[in-house]
């Protein structure tokens, strides 16, 4: 065991190379700042990713894993590029996050040995999308044994909202004792996503996702045609790409919305800030088990009401009436109500927006959001903590 407020070697594992500069960018480069050896891997190959890594100096390694693959020998193959990789790295940390990343890495490092692993757990996704299918149900009992085999010697397991704990546990996907710790998603970076005029005239409706069914575009679609019969000025826009998961959208039922003039797809992006700059309000009608949506907090760092479901995490940022609406999961007539108040109401939407803005400097700044999880790692070496010793669980 190192001694408290030394360099450690920290290796971070991901599904998607994007995601660790887009969502853990600024954790990757708080890393480095504190003087610890950064290793990143994913299964992408990206080679702008990698070169903006080497320019915050961390290390990219490719790794293969099959994100939405069920194949076992497939996923035999992740486990052990990851106890290689493990073996050649030599990590005082792993911090893990998504499925895949997580059941293989945790694994990974009770068959390697001595490093501290630490699951974020960023949202529970689809298998705990409760859609009522049989199939859903044994998926999740897979997972559940998964989780709990991965975790059997975890540090910690991190969530993003106030419900994922308890379903993780109701699951059994906990060992006994393993702390759980909360923290405010990934946070959000409040310069980058600078707070924007409004755009004038009628709302401009901007929903951004992944193109799934149980992000909610079909209740989207349904209380967009009833509010463009109302108020044909209204606009609805769709930013995202396409999906291979399960639950991903029809590309025929997106051409049809086009064509009928519904909705304005917008594509797929890496930068979204110009698209939230130019929309009025933020809507995710989602029922997918989501972590803390960073679609929500980026929305709401630029100033933009959120209309939203009462779900795990999205209640977590939204407070009905506040910085937006929450609304029933699957309903579209509630959602047209929502939006319908925002027609109804020129100044409302810079209402809640600055009410959001200012939810986003308070609470979600990612400098506050990154203290928390370098503490918890025992990673924040300008403020030492008492090192958790790793815990003798035996190999089940």
């Amino acid at each position: 065991m190192m001694p408290d407020n030394q360099p450690r070697r920290v290796l971070v594992v991901a599904s998607l190379a994007w995601s660790l500069v887009n969502f853990r960018g600024r954790l990757l480069a708080d890393m480095v700042a504190a003087g610890h050896h950064v290793t990143a891997a994913a299964p992408d190959v990206d080679p702008e990713i990698s070169r903006v890594l080497k320019g915050m100096g961390v290390d990219y390694v490719q790794v293969p894993m099959q994100r939405a693959s069920q194949s076992v020998v497939a996923d035999l193959g992740t486990l052990a590029a990851l106890v290689r990789l493990i073996g050649a790295v030599r990590p005082d940390v792993i911090l893990a996050y998504t499925q895949k990343p997580i059941v293989y890495s945790g694994i990974a490092a009770r068959l390697t040995g001595h490093a501290r692993f630490y699951a974020m757990v960023s949202g529970l996704g689809h298998a705990f999308t409760d859609d009522g299918a049989g199939s859903g149900r044994l998926l999740r009992r897979v997972l559940a044994r998964l989780y709990r085999a991965a975790l059997a010697r975890a540090q910690a397991v991190i969530v993003f909202n106030s419900d994922d704990g308890a379903e993780m546990a109701r699951h059994g996907m906990l060992p006994p004792g393993l702390p759980v710790v909360q923290v405010p998603g990934s946070g959000i970076d409040i310069g980058r996503f600078a707070q924007a005029p409004l755009p004038p005239g009628p709302p401009i409706f901007l929903l951004v996702a992944r193109l799934l069914v149980n992000k909610g575009l079909r209740e989207y679609v349904a209380a967009a045609r009833v509010l463009r019969a109302e108020y044909p000025g209204l606009r609805f826009q769709v930013l995202g790409p396409p999906d291979a998961n399960p639950a991903g959208l029809p590309a025929a039922d997106l051409d049809a919305w086009r064509a009928e003039g519904v909705i304005e797809y917008l594509g797929e992006t890496r930068d979204v800030v110009p698209y939230l700059a130019a929309a009025t309000v933020f809507v995710l009608p989602t029922w997918y088990r989501e972590g803390l949506p960073r679609t929500i907090l980026e929305a709401m760092a630029i100033g933009r009401a959120v209309i939203t479901t009462d779900a795990p995490g999205c209640r977590d940022a939204v407070s009905d009436g506040d910085n937006g609406y929450l609304v029933p999961v699957r309903d579209a007539a509630a959602l047209a109500e929502a939006m319908r108040r925002f027609a109804r109401d020129p100044e409302l939407a810079a209402r809640m927006g600055a009410r959001g803005r200012d939810r986003a400097e308070n609470r979600y700044d990612v400098a506050l959001v990154n203290r928390q999880l370098m503490a918890t790692m025992d990673l924040d070496r300008s403020t030492p903590i008492e090192a958790q010793q790793p815990r003798d669980r035996a190999l089940a």
